[in-house]
């Protein structure tokens, strides 16, 4: 589990097929990997991966096809910054929200404009995460806990602030990037509790605020 707080940017050294499969080789020389062992977890970019080297002032994890095929981890060239974080402790300090690694599909910036001392960006997602997307909820991009402002169809805002600039790849958000995005863990979990409980249709069938309003869930 994480929280969405990057702890460190890291550069990617190699991306490519290895002998067991596809290898991914970070340079990590501002994260702590003191009390880091191989078989521990690292979020790379919002994707959970395991440790099973270090190497070169940093450590590699190997990456299957499921998370290659859902990710824009295949797309990551040397030379790439990544966001890192390791994996929390149960005293960790939660800044975020609770963060499983488990990337739910791959974002487009469609809009990145300066507000005020902020960043203000424009993501569109695939049309099925959007009932998981609420204003003043939790998202995760690209590893890092944010808060939408605003949801409109397809598309969601967000606010990067100064610091976040700073210590993380969405800085240098230009339109066109993909991302990786990961909803809110409760509302998944809400959406399969209701479906299996009869309370609302099959997700196929769509969630609409009627239906809620039927099932008492609003007034």
């Amino acid at each position: 589990m994480f929280t969405g707080i990057i702890a460190a940017t890291g550069t990617v050294t190699s991306n490519e097929k290895h002998q067991n499969g596809w290898r991914l080789q970070i340079e990590a020389l501002e994260l702590d990997m003191t009390d880091v062992r191989t078989g521990d977890s690292i979020a790379v970019n919002g994707v959970c991966l395991t440790v099973v080297n270090f190497a070169n002032d940093g450590f590699g994890a190997d990456v299957s096809n499921e998370t290659l095929s859902c990710t824009t981890l295949g797309h990551l060239n040397k030379g790439d910054k990544v966001n890192l974080e390791k994996s929390l402790l149960p005293t960790t300090r939660l800044g975020g929200h609770m963060v499983g690694g488990h990337v739910d599909g791959v974002g487009i910036v469609s809009d990145c404009r300066p507000d005020d001392v902020s960043l203000r960006v424009r993501l569109r997602v695939p049309a099925h995460l959007t009932r998981y997307i609420a204003a003043k909820g939790s998202i995760c991009v690209d590893g890092v806990s944010l808060t939408v402002n605003h949801i409109e169809g397809a598309e969601f805002e967000f606010n990067v602030v100064p610091h976040t600039q700073q210590m993380t790849t969405l800085g240098d958000y230009t339109a066109g990037r993909e991302v990786n995005i990961e909803v809110d863990l409760i509302a998944r979990y809400l959406e399969k509790l209701l479906v299996e409980a009869h309370v609302i249709p099959p997700i196929d069938k769509g969630v609409t605020l009627a239906l809620l309003k039927e099932s008492g869930f609003i007034e």
